[in-house]
């Protein structure tokens, strides 16, 4: 049992607009406990005509933020030079989400993983004397540091921290460290320690994350990634920290040659539901839209189009039944958050896979969920002198501990398909441009070796293409 009046929490200073702070029970906005439900949509996936639609239809499918990671390669490719024009234009597309009322979580990395090629790190760093990455290695952390730091800067000169009455709440320092920690003997930890430590210094005015980081230091919160964060999340570690989920993967990742990796609606609204039973704050749908990965921005074997099967498909369209499923859960959730945030949580037995989930306010209010963990049959408890029948793999949410408003396994949503339309016939000469590659003359190249050459160092990944003779 927890009660939300004992919670202490750990206040982040706001200079002007809203403040943002958390405590054991979610994080606060303007002083105001929210349930957040948040969804990943990665500016360069997708195209800057495309973000406001996208961002929309976010927002009516119940979102309260977008959720989104830097891409450090993409605006440094190199040294000292650096793009944010076009998809890469983090700030443009933060103002958008801005103008339509949502919030933003910011995950900097800067290593982001993400099936992007080298996890988000450049090139570049390969060729830093002495580096080793993402571990406690100065070379590594001074450039790490340097881009975070500009990022920040960048943010703060636009005003666009909720402590400066922008949209960003919460910021992510690293990514899933903690997979690869023990592999770094003792720079492993300690190099948690500094990333949190600087990422703090920042002061961005807003809290910060750590996802599958069990020991993120404090005031940092540990967060979970994965299907089943509601069955596997440890829980955060500290009892001022609120339960965040960063990442419910709504499929998964697809390389070339594999069959595609599909997730019903029922599944992932039953854990949803259950986390959200379990006093948890926060779920981010990794991904909500995935979008593309245009030119040679995927990792190795995955596939150009990138998490098709997320609530909103790769062309920006609303795939049912699971947008809608998910949206009926959030407004179902919404409509008793005051209870879940204030109310006392307590857990009832109903049978050998059946529990409820109940909060009981001060004021007789109540909001119930009851879970039915059995994956082959339906259940009938009593709950309260009443009789529930519960489908098999089920929560059904009561938010007045008496009408079920809401169960996650029964779909009142259609399912659609996606078409494809002729737009445009490719079958004439005009149509098409010849290219022609230029192949080089020896006697016109300056580069001799007499040991064979490494392809990438020789390209620095400009390209897959490199054009050699050796005797």
């Amino acid at each position: 049992m927890r009660n939300s009046a004992n919670y202490t929490s750990a206040a982040i200073p706001a200079k002007n607009g809203g403040g943002v702070s958390y405590d054991g029970r979610s994080v606060t906005i303007n002083g105001q406990h929210r349930i957040l439900f948040s969804g990943s949509i990665h500016y360069p996936r997708s195209t800057p005509q495309m973000w406001p639609s996208l961002i929309s239809k976010a927002k009516e499918g119940g979102l309260d933020v977008i959720q989104t990671y830097v891409f450090w390669n993409l605006h440094e490719p190199r040294q000292g030079q650096f793009d944010f024009s076009g998809r890469a234009d983090i700030v443009r597309f933060i103002k958008e989400i801005h103008a339509q009322g949502l919030y933003v979580t910011l995950r900097i990395g800067p290593f982001i993983e993400s099936e992007w090629t080298y996890g988000g790190l450049p090139f570049w760093l390969h060729d830093v004397p002495g580096i080793v990455f993402r571990s406690d290695n100065q070379p590594f952390k001074d450039h790490m540091q340097k881009f975070a730091a500009k990022i920040v800067s960048m943010m703060k000169s636009e005003n666009l921290y909720a402590s400066q009455g922008g949209p960003i709440i919460l910021s992510q320092i690293e990514n899933e460290y903690q997979t690869i920690e023990s592999d770094f003997g003792d720079k492993g930890p300690s190099y948690v320690r500094w990333a949190a430590a600087m990422a703090v210094r920042l002061q961005t005015g807003v809290p910060w994350l750590m996802c599958k980081q069990d020991d993120a230091p404090d005031p940092v919160i540990n967060t979970c990634n994965g299907y089943r964060c509601g069955q596997t999340f440890k829980g955060p570690n500290s009892p001022n920290k609120p339960s965040v989920w960063t990442e419910n993967w709504t499929s998964f990742l697809q390389v070339y040659g594999n069959e595609t990796k599909k997730r019903s609606a029922q599944d992932i609204a039953f854990h949803v539901a259950l986390f959200i039973a379990k006093n948890g704050s926060y779920v981010n749908y990794y991904m909500y839209h995935g979008g593309t990965n245009f030119g040679r921005t995927a990792a190795a074997f995955v596939t150009t189009s990138y998490y098709d099967e997320a609530p909103i498909d790769e062309y920006g369209l609303i795939r049912q039944p699971k947008w809608g499923h998910l949206k009926e859960l959030h407004a179902t959730i919404k409509s008793c958050s005051q209870t879940l945030l204030t109310a006392v949580q307590q857990t009832f037995s109903l049978g050998q896979h059946q529990k409820a989930y109940v909060f009981q306010g001060k004021s007789k209010e109540c909001t119930a969920f009851l879970v039915n963990r059995n994956r082959t049959h339906a259940a009938r408890v009593k709950f309260q002198n009443t009789s529930y029948i519960l489908p098999r793999w089920s929560v059904s949410i009561l938010p007045d501990c008496k009408s079920v408003a809401f169960n996650t396994a029964k779909l009142r949503v259609q399912r659609n398909t996606r078409s494809m339309i002729l737009s445009q016939k490719l079958n004439s000469t005009d149509k098409w441009k010849e290219y022609k590659e230029t192949i080089p003359e020896f006697d016109n190249t300056s580069i001799r070796a007499d040991t064979l050459l490494d392809h990438l160092n020789m390209t620095k990944d400009t390209s897959d293409y490199l054009w050699y003779t050796f005797r």
